[in-house]
């Protein structure tokens, strides 16, 4: 068994869509010593636990033995995101969100199709997307240059009614189709959130008047965008607003975006759902 080890490191290392030097550098070893395993040599014992970290595999794993129990995944998992530093976070837990949607597929994994591979494929601007569509609940994933996401909603109980009762959906899209107000929100999105501004700003770089300006404002003050603020100046009080940005706005954009530009370029796609997104 610990003859595969140098193959199972070298089928790990295409997989993850890696160069000998990166695992070299992890691990504090030269390219070298990487090569020669790969080619039938053994590490030494006590670099095993970083090798397999580099993978987020088990030790067993390096070794080709089957994992059955998968109680601690979560631990494993949450140590792998741990160990990579707050800026590569994002880019390592959207490589791990791939891994999920390809094992939904209810297919075995191809080595080939790692993300840097299906990545690597695509042109600027480009995009190509997955989807696994179930009555249990569905996925959605952006892949490419242009938008990388990825949706995954579990099925729910009168899903119809949590998502509907309650929400005065009209009035949102009614004000989002106010191109005054969309402008807006998208100008104050583009814009340093951490500096205050008052209704002039709006005035000079968007051109309104000094009561569109403030209409605006209290429309964005609707839906908790804009924090008001009453401070001195020249012996006089005056209101400052600070905007106050969500995701929620350009997740709104991204699935807005798919339905008016729809995709149709899956690189995985289960489209075996039958239960209404309503029900």
């Amino acid at each position: 068994m610990t003859n595969n080890i140098g193959t199972n490191i070298a089928s790990l290392r295409k997989e993850k869509g890696t160069k000998q030097e990166e695992l070299a550098n992890f691990v504090g070893v030269s390219a070298q010593a990487v090569s020669k395993w790969e080619n039938g040599g053994l590490p030494d014992t006590e670099l095993l636990p970083r090798i397999a970290d580099f993978f987020g595999v088990s030790i067993d794993t390096l070794f080709g033995r089957s994992i059955a129990d998968y109680s601690d995944v979560e631990t494993a998992l949450a140590k792998k995101l741990a160990d990579v530093p707050h800026e590569e976070r994002i880019n390592t837990a959207f490589e791990l969100c791939w891994t999920i949607e390809r094992a939904m597929y209810d297919q075995p994994l191809r080595p080939e199709d790692t993300l840097a591979n299906v990545c690597s494929g695509i042109d600027e601007g480009q995009q190509r997307y997955s989807s696994i569509r179930r009555d249990n609940g569905y996925t959605e994933m952006g892949l490419g240059r242009r938008l990388s996401y990825f949706l995954l909603v579990p099925e729910i109980a009168d899903m119809g009614k949590a998502l509907l009762d309650g929400i005065d959906y009209p009035t949102l899209f009614a004000d989002l189709a106010d191109r005054t107000f969309f402008d807006t929100l998208v100008y104050l999105n583009r814009r340093d959130h951490n500096k205050a501004f008052t209704p002039n700003l709006l005035v000079k770089n968007l051109g309104l008047s000094a009561d569109a300006a403030k209409e605006m404002l209290e429309k964005l003050k609707k839906y908790q965008l804009v924090h008001i603020t009453t401070v001195e100046m020249d012996d006089e009080p005056q209101e400052v607003y600070t905007f106050q940005p969500s995701p929620s706005f350009p997740a709104l954009l991204i699935f807005a975006r798919e339905m008016i530009d729809r995709p149709n370029c899956f690189h995985y796609f289960y489209g075996g759902r039958c239960k209404p997104y309503l029900a």
